[in-house]
């Protein structure tokens, strides 16, 4: 890791405060009756119930959707036996992920004890806190003896992701290579090297998937796994020992349809893959470095199907497709352990889902890329929110058919809709919006290319390869303060330095000059100086799009209910009619372009239209609106308590045309719209994005003197994608 980076990511464990997750109440503690009901001597009637019905502690605790992530920290990640103190940041990042991913809360529980016998007994120990058991980075062979046992002692579900999500996302995308190449499995040739516990746990599903040992051959960094090998060979790998002369890499790969690489880099050679059956499958999943990269493969056989554990190549192998949905589908259900029946229920959800035709949301939120099944699209991304959908009720049903689920669910297709809240408040929401952005980068343009935080958010940008960076600013300074800040970049070679105008002339106005010349292809600015004067210029210069009367902020915020988008914050004092209705239309693009379905509410302080103007203005924008857009979810002239509540909506408004919860608020004028956005990032400690600019001609985010590298660079990927757009507009 180099020294920048490191730096970035102890200052983001650090600060505001230290670490990543935190504990929050579900219930109301405001008043004296709130702590009698909460503690003493209201908690104790909810003890009573469970001592009489253990079963009820799902009724009234929050066990049935609390997760243990355990490791004793003897193989964590890259980094090996570091120990338990040393893994708890990586065990927080799993917590994390767990909870935005499928809303399930984690804690994260690291164990100084390197016996395993004693490790089992410390975390059995445990079964009455937790609803389910997610044991990582426990090193080989010690922990298929830890799960086993705990397995067998324990009436919740203990699940080994190192193992099992491994081995569930790589047997989906070995079924659809061999259906995509009209394999049988039960013929092919597979070759493995590693044979370390996801190694085994993929060689297991692949079994029960079909896949006869006998036509298995594998590699542990001793060499072929064969009968009457000396040494080495703990009963895991002796089960896949079999018969035969072959005792190298290169003769085991000769004729094999399948490599399935969980070993290290470099180790395969252009001249092994060469000798491959047609269609190979290829997955060298070593990460970062494969075993061997996509391009060296595809020099000696085009006819491969590649797969990897990295982002900038198609088909990642992620355990995040799995594990949060295995848990979420298990928990739901109360099963008594995560069993074989629900592991391949999930590889085939996994497997069917890549071969279904991706939703328009799903492909929006991936740039357009064509998420078609084929040879670039094996399993789905591990951003697509429909895994939760999908997998969860596959999960949940197999428990259900095996006999292991306590709480069995009536109608799983209303099971499906619940889980539909998962979805965006949970789902990394920019994510999406990066790997488009990723997918072809564009020229951005910084105007305050001196500011130190800048340089950082740029440093960000080329890290992520977000774009080609242009920097407005003195060379000199920019140079000296690229030593100063430690930071990475070249001058030239990454990024590209254009001086100011002479006699003064603002950065904003250069920059501008270049995407008018066509010399880039967005703008940043906005970090000194009044945001006015950025909107002036820019619009004197840039010009607005086609058919748009005025230009719109629209400002994002990310909180634990989900994510909406706030618009006009900072433009038009009061907006008329037309205005309000043109940048609806345009914040609704934004939203379809994070990958959600808009669902619009122009808000008021009544649900009733009245006689006052800004009234009247609603109804008129509406009215507009649905001239130009007929099916879009929207209602006008409706308090924010309706628009957000269902409930509560179906009861006073029951012909909305809203079919859920608004995610796009429109407000009467500016002030209204900057108090809300102003309230709930402060309340709510929301993640804010924006403000993203709409009607320009060309892309601009106008950012303020207070935003953050993180803000910077969202605004960048936000940049890139509306570039992307605007070329595939022209073209």
């Amino acid at each position: 890791m180099n020294d920048d980076t490191e730096k970035n990511a102890l200052h983001y464990h650090r600060y505001p405060r230290p670490g990543k997750i935190e504990v929050t109440p579900t219930k109301p503690l405001a008043n004296q009756r709130d702590l009698a009901l909460a503690y003493s001597p209201g908690v104790a009637d909810a003890c009573e119930a469970i001592a009489a019905d253990p079963g009820s502690v799902a009724d009234y605790t929050a066990r049935s959707n609390l997760v243990a992530v355990i490791t004793n920290g003897t193989a964590v990640l890259g980094l090996g036996d570091i120990g338990p103190l040393a893994a708890k940041p990586v065990m927080e990042g799993k917590a994390v992920l767990f909870k935005k991913f499928a809303g399930i809360d984690v804690f994260d529980i690291e164990i100084n004890e390197r016996d395993p016998d004693k490790l089992v007994d410390i975390i059995a120990s445990l079964e009455p806190t937790f609803g389910g058991i997610n044991l990582e980075d426990i090193k080989s062979p010690e922990c298929f003896m830890v799960e086993g046992k705990l397995r067998q002692r324990m009436n919740i579900p203990v699940f080994h992701d190192d193992q099992h999500g491994t081995s569930i996302i790589v047997a989906a995308a070995i079924l659809n290579g061999l259906r995509l190449t009209g394999k049988d499995i039960s013929k092919v040739k597979l070759v493995s090297t590693g044979a370390g516990a996801a190694g085994i746990a993929c060689l297991k599903v692949l079994v029960s998937l079909g896949l006869p040992r006998e036509n298995m051959i594998i590699l542990d960094r001793d060499g072929v796994l064969y009968h009457g090998r000396r040494g080495g060979l703990d009963p895991h790998k002796r089960q896949f020992a079999i018969k035969t002369d072959i005792r190298t890499l290169g003769e085991a790969l000769k004729d094999a349809d399948i490599f399935l690489g969980l070993s290290g880099p470099g180790i395969i050679k252009q001249e092994m893959i060469r000798g491959m059956a047609p269609d190979p499958l290829v997955l060298a999943l070593a990460n970062p470095i494969p075993e061997i990269i996509p391009e060296e493969v595809f020099a000696v056989r085009p006819d491969a199907i590649i797969a990897t554990g990295r982002s900038d190549y198609p088909n990642q192998v992620n355990n995040v497709l799995c594990f949060p949905f295995i848990f979420r589908g298990a928990l739901d259900v109360g099963a008594t352990s995560v069993n074989e029946e629900m592991k391949i229920a999930c590889v085939y959800a996994l497997a069917d889902m890549a071969m279904e035709a991706a939703p328009d949301t799903v492909v929006a939120a991936y740039g357009g890329a064509s998420l078609k099944f084929g040879r670039d699209y094996l399993i789905p991304k591990p951003f697509d929110p429909r895994l939760i959908l999908k997998l969860a009720p596959a999960v949940a049903r197999a428990a259900m058919d095996s006999g292991v689920a306590t709480r069995p669910i009536a109608d799983l297709g209303a099971y499906q809709q619940q889980l539909s809240r998962y979805v965006f408040e949970s789902v990394l929401v920019m994510r999406p919006l990066y790997e488009r952005a990723k997918a072809e980068p564009k020229r951005l343009v910084y105007a305050e290319g001196e500011l130190p935080i800048v340089l950082r958010s740029v440093q960000g940008v080329l890290d992520e390869k977000l774009a080609r960076p242009i920097l407005i600013g003195d060379r000199d300074r920019i140079a000296s303060q690229l030593s100063q800040l430690g930071l990475r970049m070249r001058l030239d070679d990454d990024v590209e330095v254009v001086a100011p105008a002479a006699a003064g002339g603002s950065n904003t106005l250069t920059a501008s000059r270049l995407i008018m010349n066509g010399f880039a292809d967005g703008l940043i600015c906005g970090l000194e100086g009044p945001f006015a004067g950025h909107l002036q210029l820019t619009t004197q210069n840039l010009g607005l799009a086609p058919g748009v009367s005025q230009a719109a902020a629209l400002n994002i915020v990310i909180v634990k209910k989900g994510v909406f988008f706030i618009c006009d914050t900072a433009v038009t004092p009061e907006p008329n009619a037309e205005q309000l209705a043109d940048m609806t239309l345009m914040a609704a693009d934004v939203v379809r372009r994070f990958g959600m379905t808009p669902r619009a509410a122009l808000l008021s302080h009544n649900n009733l239209p009245g006689p006052e103007d800004a009234s009247q203005r609603l109804a008129d924008a509406l009215a507009l609106i649905l001239e130009r857009e007929p099916e879009l979810q929207i209602d006008a002239n409706i308090r924010a308590d309706l628009a957000l509540d269902q409930t509560i909506r179906q009861r006073i408004r029951p012909d909305s045309r809203l079919r859920s919860e608004a995610n796009l608020l429109v407000m009467p004028n500016i002030d209204a719209a900057r108090i809300s956005y102003d309230l709930i990032k402060t309340l709510e400690n929301a993640v804010t994005i924006g403000p993203v600019m709409l009607g320009l001609a060309h892309p601009v985010h106008i950012l303020t003197s207070s935003a953050s590298v993180r803000r910077i660079m969202n605004a960048s990927a936000l940049a890139v994608v509306d570039a992307q757009v605007c070329a595939a507009a022209r073209q």
